[in-house]
């Protein structure tokens, strides 16, 4: 099938499967995919225009609602904190796809500037991993139910398998602001950063942030679909406005998956699938780096 925005073709069955499989994982961990989806674009399918970054935040759109449904049913969806996030991250997101048109239209500088971001991604969820506890777990936990002992403008407090956590919301939001720019620039809604620093700064358990921050980038990707669309005709000599077709199919895939991975969420090892993603992030960014020397 040809992808005339994107200016390739491939199998359809092919981008459809690895959104499946990518975001089944990452959903458990509140991660669309979307920061694995966008280098197997440029890489495999060969997707390199700037478009590429809009098309990446439109699967964020179609894949996310099914498990942000998911957790809501069970009661693991915390709306004060995915709205918190979303406010400081529209924003960045709207300068961060300025600044992929005006300095990254070139596919191996952004590609540079990629890797830069997924490494960081993996250090910080290294980082993570080794300040946790061992802990093994031969049942899944039997209560997961999040109750928000008070909400107001200033801070959040949230009781959730026997301790209370708090968030103040300013902080988050100045986080979000930060995370948002560049998850513009990179294509995703910021799910992949905003979560390892919601678990390693704010101490939160990863069965609390994964709701909120999927439906965080469900928001944040809309704005920056749309801006990326109005920015298009200002930039003829350029592909800017997302390959919708592509998206869908990729979005579709990631909607499978994702549900299916918020549902078997408690199931597993939350380290078992930190590691796995830990390795595909180093193994990609050290690819993309390696091109300035190679």
């Amino acid at each position: 099938m040809y992808f005339p925005t994107a200016e390739i073709t491939c199998n359809p069955l092919l981008p459809f499967a690895t959104a499946v499989i990518v975001s089944f994982f990452t959903s458990m961990g509140g991660v669309s995919g979307a920061f694995l989806l966008l280098p197997f674009q440029m890489s495999i399918l060969g997707y390199t225009n700037p478009s590429v970054s809009a098309t990446n935040q439109f699967y964020n759109i179609v894949a996310c609602p099914s498990g942000v449904f998911r957790y809501w049913r069970e009661g693991r969806l915390i709306i004060p904190i995915a709205v918190t996030i979303a406010l400081g991250t529209l924003p960045g997101v709207f300068i961060g796809a300025i600044i992929r048109i005006k300095l990254f239209p070139n596919p191996s500088t952004f590609k540079v500037f990629a890797g830069c971001v997924l490494l960081y991604i993996a250090l910080r969820m290294l980082q993570t991993l080794l300040k946790e506890k061992a802990k093994t777990t031969k049942k899944p936990v039997e209560d997961n139910t999040l109750v928000i002992l008070h909400n107001t403008r200033s801070s959040l407090s949230l009781l959730f398998q026997g301790c209370e956590y708090i968030i103040q919301k300013q902080r988050l939001m100045l986080l979000s602001l930060a995370v948002g720019l560049v998850g513009g620039i990179y294509g995703i809604g910021g799910g992949a950063i905003m979560s390892p620093f919601l678990v390693s700064f704010f101490g939160l358990h990863v069965y609390i942030v994964a709701g909120a921050t999927l439906m965080a980038t469900a928001i944040t990707s809309l704005g920056g679909v749309v801006f990326y669309t109005m920015l298009s005709p200002f930039f003829p000599a350029l592909s800017v406005a997302p390959d919708v077709r592509l998206g869908l199919i990729i979005g579709i895939g990631g909607m499978t998956g994702m549900y299916f991975g918020a549902r078997c969420q408690k199931y597993v090892p939350a380290k078992a699938i930190k590691w796995m993603l830990v390795l595909t992030l180093v193994v990609v960014a050290l690819r993309y780096i390696g091109q300035i020397f190679f």
